[in-house]
């Protein structure tokens, strides 16, 4: 819940940006608007046309002309802005969901970075070395809600400003997925705990200490791992390895694909 609260937090400001702007800039047009209209109405009422160039001259044609051009391409750089945040949000969580598929880890990544942009634009330049890979069968919103908690916890290990690396390769019938930072690190004695439920270094009110609990959970029932490793004062890699298909046997001796 609190991850769900932080994401929502995170969407709510990315939205609110390209809103803003875009709300000024309707205000903006509105007045502008009038400008126009009060030259093309004096089209028909104007004495001669020196007073309607008077006119364009007052409401300062020129830069009407082109800052309602500016003004259209940022108003749609905004409302596009806001389409992919939705978009991304659908893509992440895959509500409907709820059995082993298919899925492009890498569409899921890019559909978690997306959504958690607020977190991470301020604390690390982010890198992505992607390789191919081929699709993961895997319930991919679970997934991502994996990737999204290590990106989160890769922001707040980094005190200033630092680098996230996200890597993924392709290991025999595995998918590798790899999240680095360059944070502060963890010491080995906490290593140890890190997968414990609420077991959490952060300060209190920062963490529940649910995150890696429930990533070790998820790839555990994907039939995977995640591994860590980390240098104190140097940073932190957390692994994912998933098998490509996730075929079981059930109790009768049937091939069948895992459900949740």
């Amino acid at each position: 819940m609190a991850a769900i609260g932080q994401l929502a937090a995170g969407v709510a400001h990315e939205i609110n940006n390209p809103v803003g702007y875009v709300y000024s800039n309707l205000q903006s047009l509105e007045s502008y608007l009038s400008d126009l209209f009060r030259l093309t109405d004096a089209v028909d009422s104007a004495a001669s046309i020196d007073d309607l160039r008077a006119i364009k001259q007052n409401i300062d044609y020129d830069f009407l002309r082109d800052d309602l051009n500016d003004l259209l391409a940022e108003s749609r750089e905004g409302i596009e802005r806001v389409k992919t945040i939705i978009s991304a949000m659908k893509d992440f969580s895959h509500i409907e969901e709820e059995e082993f598929k298919p899925a492009d880890l890498h569409r899921g990544i890019e559909t978690t970075l997306n959504l958690v942009n607020n977190e991470l634009k301020y604390k690390a330049e982010i890198i992505k070395e992607f390789t191919d890979i081929p699709e993961v069968e895997c319930i991919i919103s679970q997934i991502n809600q994996v990737v999204m908690n290590l990106l989160i916890n890769a922001a707040h290990a980094i005190d200033d400003f630092g680098r996230i690396t996200i890597r993924t390769r392709h290991q025999q019938d595995k998918v590798v997925v790899e999240v680095e930072d360059t944070g502060k690190g963890i010491t080995q004695d906490n290593l140890n705990r890190i997968f414990e439920p609420f077991f959490t270094t952060k300060p209190i009110g920062k963490g529940t200490g649910l995150g890696l609990s429930l990533s070790f959970n998820i790839i555990e029932k994907h039939n995977g791992r995640i591994d860590v490793h980390s240098v104190p004062g140097e940073g932190t890699c957390f692994r994912i390895t998933l098998p490509a298909s996730q075929l079981q046997r059930t109790t009768d001796g049937k091939t069948d694909h895992g459900r949740v």
